[in-house]
């Protein structure tokens, strides 16, 4: 007898061709090893496709239901349905994380979507192009261990796209570049190596750069809306309000989000590191260990600058990057432990006013 359900959709795989229900939201292996068919016939596994004011909507093998807020999930999770408390539901653990801290003063961290295999980083042939930020994006992606992609579009609006092709190649050997025209009918042809069935695929980048034509370029039955830019800065008008899952014919999940111009990282030293791994790698061969890069005797980094290997401006972005990051952490560390605190304080006055009831009796 089959107790681990993994081992029945590995069975199962050689006797069919057609995807199942839940492989076509995005089922994995993964997340099968997690469960078992025990649970899986008392709490069956659903997709969270949508986070609202009004709860969560999610998806699953017959099932189309809102469960009212409560699970910390966000876009992408998948959930062990408790029928009879939604908000009980167990949360399977994440194969991949993308967040960011919340825009504000606020120390908090905002989840953008969870289990996602590849990020569309979209940035336009315009005004709107700005390595700093697709460092940025780069860096996120890389953190929580899903693969980006760069995407250029607009590039019939450009009178030449190729310095903005030139300059994107730059950032990583690791992270391929494609040009397109979001309206043009080769959309799917060229993000075919990603769009395949059982993967899911997220678009970010700021508002007016074509995410929400590119989903629906995907899927040609999505009822999607879609705006054009103000074309004196290239700024774009937020079409999409909130980040929401589709799926798409074939089995491709497809994750359209809202403009994002504002990208603050935080616990996410180790992406940073791999945008920057070449500059990180030269630093180790610096004098000093604690060299800053700034003029110090046998710096590496500068030696790298004189000679025309090293950029600059790459050298200051990375130093503000890695700051911040840095910062960021330290804050949300700092929040954390006083959030801890307070946790603690709350706990013993409850204690202590129980304990004093049960001294009146």
């Amino acid at each position: 007898m089959i107790r681990d359900y993994s081992q029945f959709l590995s069975s199962a795989e050689s006797t069919k061709s057609a995807p199942s229900p839940l492989e076509q939201l995005g089922w994995q292996s993964f997340f099968a090893r997690q469960t078992d068919l025990d649970e899986m016939a008392s709490a069956p596994p659903v997709r969270i496709t949508e986070v609202n004011r009004n709860g969560l909507r999610a998806l699953g093998d017959g099932v189309d239901l809102v469960i009212p807020p409560g699970p910390e999930a966000t876009v992408g999770d998948w959930l062990m349905l408790n029928r009879e408390l939604p908000t009980h539901s167990r949360i399977l653990e994440r194969k991949s994380l993308i967040r960011r801290r919340a825009p504000g003063k606020d120390r908090k961290i905002q989840l953008i979507a969870a289990n996602i295999d590849t990020m569309f980083v979209v940035t336009s042939c315009n005004a709107d192009f700005n390595i700093a930020r697709l460092e940025r994006f780069i860096a996120m992606a890389f953190d929580a261990e899903v693969s980006p992609v760069i995407i250029l579009t607009k590039i019939d609006k450009c009178d030449d796209p190729h310095p903005y092709i030139t300059e994107a190649e730059t950032l990583s050997d690791h992270v391929p570049v494609v040009a397109l025209n979001a309206k043009a009918d080769d959309v799917r042809e060229k993000l075919g190596a990603w769009v395949k069935p059982g993967q899911t695929i997220a678009f970010l980048g700021t508002s007016g750069v074509g995410k929400s034509t590119l989903t629906k370029a995907l899927g040609d039955d999505l009822d999607i809306e879609t705006q054009g830019i103000r074309e004196d800065d290239a700024r774009g008008r937020h079409t999409t309000t909130r980040r929401q899952l589709y799926f798409i014919e074939g089995g491709c999940g497809v994750l359209d989000t809202p403009g994002m111009r504002e990208l603050q990282l935080t616990d996410a030293a180790a992406g940073v590191s791999d945008v920057f791994a070449d500059l990180e790698d030269l630093a180790t061969q610096c004098r000093f260990r604690n060299c800053a890069h700034e003029g110090e005797p046998g710096c590496a980094v500068q030696a790298g600058i004189q000679a025309g290997e090293v950029d600059p401006a790459r050298l200051d972005r990375w130093r503000k990057l890695a700051a911040e990051e840095a910062h960021n952490s330290a804050s949300l560390a700092q929040r954390r432990a006083k959030d801890k605190s307070f946790g603690k304080m709350v706990k013993s006055a409850k204690t202590a006013k129980a304990a004093k009831k049960r001294n009146r009796k």
